[in-house]
């Protein structure tokens, strides 16, 4: 007595592609149309990410930087202690964003994106 028939094999490939795309579409990133600044919590400015600029948002610590350049963003300077927005390096992909906490400044890359637990 066979355990597998061809059936089976059937029903199994067509499983594990369902899965593989269900896997595949939710763990895909979109790229970013658009870039959020805030300050103090409100809306600051938003801009296209399609013109390389550089912004410079004041805070209460002082002057933050904004570096747009090539489709990306990221947050150049700050004047916060410990830097760590700094190092947060280049943002992609939307629904990325960059936290200064001490400088009560962020950048968030705004488009389309796929659900994860923050958007959730």
């Amino acid at each position: 007595m066979r355990l597998i028939r061809p059936g089976d094999v059937a029903v199994f490939t067509l499983a594990a592609l369902t899965c593989g795309l269900v896997v595949w579409a939710c763990w895909t990133q979109s790229p970013a149309r658009s870039l959020s600044i805030r300050q103090g919590g409100t809306l600051w400015r938003e801009v296209s990410l399609l013109h390389n600029a550089r912004y410079t948002v004041p805070g209460p610590l002082g002057d933050t930087v904004v570096r747009v350049k090539d489709g990306r963003a990221r947050i150049e300077s700050d004047p916060s202690p410990r830097q760590y927005c700094v190092g947060q390096g280049w943002l992609t992909h939307a629904g990325q964003s960059a936290i200064c906490l001490p400088n009560a400044t962020s950048i968030t890359l705004e488009g389309a994106r796929a659900y994860d637990s923050l958007s959730f």
